[in-house]
């Protein structure tokens, strides 16, 4: 993962050397021309001076410029997912538009169609988290809220930056919220829980989605959130040092077989490990994956070999093991899950994968999408398959006119029991317990569905169309 070292501002002059930063970025991404990001940031701490000046005449001591180091933060998690230079510029812009410093209509003046309408998007997709924030109240599937959440889809079928600078501005939004009332970390750990991690998990951005769960859990059940962290801090050297002895072992092996192979040790998520105690009702010590190795290989092949030698060396742990590489997560993921019985009778977790698998499983579609300014064709069949469900909703939503039901199909979790199905390509449909042929068909393509006549065999979801 790219990570840009932040410069920091002095508080009291609302200063930042925004030349060094900006080198700092261009080093990083290897970016051709930074004049555009260098403009970005001018105007964005002009305009934040500005504010602050004008509010503070008003007699409050309170500094409000922080949307411009907001929108420092939010270009340097955009350039970790290595977008473009238009996102950046809107990333670091996003926060003064959003705060009413600076008009939609001066961004596109000064840097074109593509970078305000990308900050256009990111402000409709304010509509999901009001979409969220309505399933209590009676005026739901309002006519207005459904425009709005139209919009929004189009707008992150058309462009998935869009929905990758809105998850970047709420994963700033969620860690710069430590010292806000309770009432307010509470709402916006809310949001983030139930929409924008999800969001994160279906476009398969994994560090993201991590990051978001964890801080989100944090706010939401801080009491079982402290407890686990304690419980994994208190024994963090005691498995430091279990896992190096693993590693140590396993590179060994898997050197005598000649595989090149990058072996590390990961620590399991707090917000994964509550889940896993709660889903299935086990004490911390059953959490077989608190802590895990990861095995990244070459090949394909490799990741089998490499599981073979893995049984080889220690005994598997019954029900643990799930083929993600033969049957992708519905969100692409791919990758080998064991736990087995390891030195000292100690149950771990082996996750074995590609290369391409893990930086697919970290960045998702941004693996899958390099922007040249608005050339599309860095689009693949990868980043088509993690949008399609984007599509399939805004497909719902056009023919029903309702959204009551969106947040919980953003909060679904794509890991639960479902039904897979086998394309005659050989590609692999998920669909939701219960479905239809007639879900199948749609799955496949607007078309075919239009047209689907009826099924051979409702198990096996056989088709005939037109």
């Amino acid at each position: 993962m790219v990570q840009v070292r932040k410069l920091q501002p002095d508080p009291a002059q609302g200063y930042i050397n925004t030349d060094a930063w900006v080198s700092q970025l261009q080093h990083t991404l290897g970016l051709e021309d930074t004049s555009m990001v260098r403009q970005a940031c001018d105007l964005a701490q002009d305009v934040a001076l500005e504010a602050d000046e004008a509010h503070q005449k008003s007699g409050s001591e309170e500094r409000i410029g922080n949307c411009f180091f907001a929108g420092l933060e939010i270009a340097e998690i955009l350039a970790g997912l290595k977008l473009d230079s238009d996102s950046l510029v809107a990333g670091i812009l996003c926060r003064a538009v959003r705060e009413n410093h600076l008009s939609l209509k001066t961004v596109e003046s000064r840097f074109g169609v593509t970078v305000a309408g990308l900050i256009d998007g990111v402000q409709q997709m304010d509509a999901i988290t009001a979409a969220q924030e309505s399933q209590d109240k009676t005026s739901l599937g309002g006519q207005d809220q459904v425009e709005n959440v139209r919009k929004m889809l189009v707008s992150m079928v058309d462009d998935v930056r869009v929905a990758l600078i809105k998850l970047a501005e709420r994963t700033w939004a969620i860690r710069a919220i430590k010292n806000e009332p309770e009432e307010f970390k509470q709402r916006i750990a809310l949001q983030v829980s139930e929409i924008y991690a999800p969001l994160a998990h279906r476009l398969g951005i994994g560090y993201i989605k991590w990051e978001l769960e964890d801080i989100a859990y944090r706010y939401l059940s801080p009491e079982r959130y402290t407890s686990i962290a304690k419980l994994l801090d208190g024994r963090r050297l005691d498995r430091e040092e279990y896992i190096s002895r693993v590693i140590n072992l396993l590179e060994g092996k898997l050197r005598d077989d000649q595989i090149d192979a990058v072996v590390t040790g990961r620590a399991k998520h707090i917000y994964s490990i509550a889940r896993k105690m709660e889903n299935k009702h086990i004490d911390f010590d059953q959490v077989y994956d608190a802590s895990a190795v990861r095995v990244l290989v070459p090949d394909v092949k490799d990741c089998y070999a490499t599981l073979g030698i893995v049984h080889s060396l220690w005994r598997l742990v019954p029900n643990e093991f799930d083929d993600y590489i033969a049957i992708p997560k519905p969100n692409g993921y791919r990758s080998l899950h064991t736990a087995v019985i390891g030195p000292e009778g100690k149950a771990m977790e082996v996750q074995i994968r590609t290369h391409a698998m893990h930086e697919e499983a970290e960045f998702g579609v941004c693996s899958h999408w390099q922007y040249k300014g608005a050339d599309r064709k860095g689009k693949s069949h990868g980043y088509e398959e993690k949008i399609d469900w984007l599509r399939q909703v805004l497909h719902w939503h056009e023919e029903v006119g309702d959204i009551s039901h969106l947040a919980e199909e953003m909060r679904q979790d794509v890991g639960s029991d479902r039904i897979y199905v086998f394309t005659p390509a050989g590609h692999v449909v998920d669909l939701m317990p219960y479905a239809t042929p007639i879900d199948f068909a749609y799955r496949v393509h607007t078309e075919v569905g239009n047209h689907c006549r009826g099924s051979m065999c409702l198990r096996l979801l056989v088709m005939w169309w037109i």
